[in-house]
C-alpha cells in the first residue's frame, strides 16, 4: 500500500493525451461503471478530473486507486483533481489475472479498517480489480456470505470469468465450502488457502483471453 499524499502536477497536453488515448479514456466519457457496493463504498472505472470533482460534490472523501502507484498522465490528473477537491487519494495494488496472495489480503483488511468513507474504489475499467475489492469489502467489512460477495464479479460490470480474470472467481469459489463449514475467512486464508493450487486448477478459455487482452485491452 502507498498512502503518500498526491503531488502537484501540471495539466499539460501530454497528461491529457495519456488519459484519453494511451489509457483509452475516450471509452469512459459516458460509461463510468459506477455502482454502490455498500453504504459508504462505491466502485468505478478510472475517473477523469471532472468525475473526481463530481465525486467530491457527492460526498466522497477517499478515492482508492487499485492500479497501484503510477507516473502516467492519467494518474497525475487524478492526483491533481483529488488535491483540488479535498479528496484523499490512496494507491493500492490489486491484480486482475492472479489468485490474490496472502499479504495482499491482509493489506486489504488493513486498508478497509483505516479508510475514510464515503469512498470510491477504481481500476481501469471497473470490472476486475474493482470487482475483487468490492467482493472483499462485502466479505470482510459487511460480513456478507462469500457467494453473495462474489457477485461483484459479474458480466454486468464487464467481468469475464472465462478469461484469465476468472482466477478471481476461482479464489472465492475455493473458500465457499469452508465458509459452509463455519470457517472464518482469514482463518482459511492463513491455514488452508493455496494460491498456487487455485492457479493450477483454473483454465482460461482462448476466446475470452482474446476478448479481454487483445480487444478490450484490459490490465
Amino acid at each position: 500500500m502507498n498512502f503518500r499524499a498526491p503531488p502537484a502536477s501540471r495539466r499539460g497536453l501530454r497528461d491529457w493525451t495519456d488519459l484519453i488515448f494511451k489509457d483509452h479514456g475516450f471509452l469512459r466519457i459516458w460509461w463510468h461503471n459506477f455502482h454502490e457496493v455498500a453504504p459508504g463504498m462505491f466502485r468505478s472505472n478510472q475517473p477523469s478530473p471532472s468525475r473526481v470533482h463530481a465525486a467530491a460534490r457527492q460526498g466522497i472523501r477517499t478515492i482508492i486507486n487499485l492500479r497501484g502507484p503510477r507516473s502516467d498522465g492519467g494518474w497525475q490528473l487524478e492526483a491533481e483533481a483529488c488535491a483540488a477537491a479535498g479528496i484523499t487519494l490512496l494507491d493500492f495494488t490489486a491484480r486482475s489475472r492472479a489468485a490474490p496472495d496472502k499479504a495482499m489480503l491482509h493489506a486489504t483488511r488493513a486498508l478497509f479498517e483505516t479508510v475514510q468513507t464515503p469512498a470510491m474504489m477504481h481500476c481501469k475499467s471497473g470490472a476486475d480489480r474493482a470487482g475483487l475489492m468490492s467482493a472483499l469489502y462485502l466479505l470482510i467489512v459487511e460480513k456478507r456470505p462469500v457467494r453473495e460477495a462474489a457477485a461483484q464479479l459479474a458480466w454486468k460490470y464487464g467481468h469475464v470469468k472465462q478469461a484469465k480474470t476468472g482466477l478471481l472467481d476461482a479464489f472465492f469459489a475455493a473458500y465457499a465450502p469452508f465458509e459452509d463449514k463455519g470457517m472464518a475467512f482469514f482463518d482459511w486464508v492463513d491455514n488452508i488457502y493455496d494460491p498456487d493450487e487455485v492457479t493450477r486448477n483454473f483454465q482460461a478459455k482462448g476466446w475470452a483471453v482474446r476478448l479481454t487482452d487483445s480487444i478490450l485491452h484490459r490490465e
